[in-house]
């Protein structure tokens, strides 16, 4: 392949006050998808995102998770008829927006599904032993190293939870362990900043909540998807509904496999990111991972945030 077009879509973290008002209310199908999502989780996410202020509420997972995929989802609604992707793929959360959008499962299936995710995963911690860091300015060995030295000094579980870029990590496990591992960061002249979570995502801690969220991702309705979709759990390409499914169950307790998603993606003739959903976060991780493979030049990697952004992408592709 070459030349080809990937979308991808973004996770927790893109969340921001207003998002997805602007299509919702030009769009009669995205306003639906808000009311939809309301239905099914029971809460008022369009008064939580587009009239309140505060960021605690914005983050809770249990609000964010059917909120930001109904975001995602409209901004694809906008893209569709104009993009052919070839490829997609989405971060954590982000990767059910990537399921409806490549058919994969109605986008029916993927809010109740990530309407229970969230919940699950606000209520997997209720003592609160778990937590997350960001790690900057350190390579991929030494990230791996400071969650092993930090897990052996306190027998407390910890690990790379998120494979962003070449320089970017995410600690995942135990708050004991966490703690163990700030200094060890420091003497690797690294930095590490806590994360604002509920527990410990994408690690063992989660496999209560990923055995519960794992029946209802086996009595959904997988197909085929029209894309190849490039999975967290492995970072490779995935044809087949059964394969998304098997890899969807095991997506809540597994790393984010970020960096090796973007690779195999440009080593399939990836060329044109294109990235549905606020914030533009996934869009500024595409060069740091291709720089170490000399692709940069060859590439770009577009932002579509809003409903004015995705108006000129379709405007500049009719």
């Amino acid at each position: 392949m070459a030349n080809v077009t990937a979308i991808l879509f973004p996770g927790q973290g893109s969340q921001e006050t207003g998002m997805g008002r602007d299509t919702a209310e030009s769009n009669a199908e995205s306003m639906a998808l808000w009311k939809k999502a309301e239905k099914i989780s029971g809460l008022p996410l369009r008064s939580i995102y587009w009239e309140s202020d505060d960021p605690a509420l914005m983050a809770d997972t249990r609000n964010l998770q059917p909120a930001l995929t109904v975001v995602n989802l409209s901004l694809w609604l906008e893209l569709a008829p104009h993009v052919r992707p070839q490829a997609g793929a989405g971060h954590s959360l982000g990767e059910y927006s990537a399921y409806a959008a490549s058919g994969a499962l109605s986008a029916d299936a993927v809010l109740e599904l990530v309407s229970l995710r969230g919940a699950l995963m606000a209520d997997a911690d209720p003592a609160g032993r778990g937590g997350m860091a960001a790690l900057l300015k350190l390579t991929r060995e030494d990230a791996e190293a400071v969650a092993r030295e930090a897990a052996e000094a306190t027998g407390e579980m910890l690990i790379v939870a998120n494979y962003n870029t070449p320089a970017q990590f995410v600690l995942s496990g135990a708050k004991k362990a966490l703690e163990a591992a700030l200094p060890l960061v420091k003497a690797r002249k690294g930095r590490a900043m806590p994360l604002s979570v509920s527990s410990a995502f994408h690690t063992p801690l989660m496999e209560k909540a990923g055995r519960e969220l794992a029946g209802a991702l086996r009595k959904a309705v997988w197909n085929r998807p029209r894309f190849a979709l490039y999975s967290n759990v492995t970072g490779a390409a995935v044809t087949d509904g059964e394969s998304l499914c098997d890899l969807a169950c095991r997506q809540m307790t597994s790393p984010v496999l970020w960096i090796d998603t973007i690779a195999a993606q440009w080593a399939d003739g990836v060329r044109t990111w294109l990235e549905a959903g606020p914030k533009g976060v996934l869009t500024r991780m595409v060069k740091p991972i291709l720089d170490p493979l000399g692709g940069t030049e060859a590439a770009e990697a577009v932002s579509v945030g809003s409903l004015e952004a995705a108006r000129e992408i379709t405007q500049g592709r009719a």
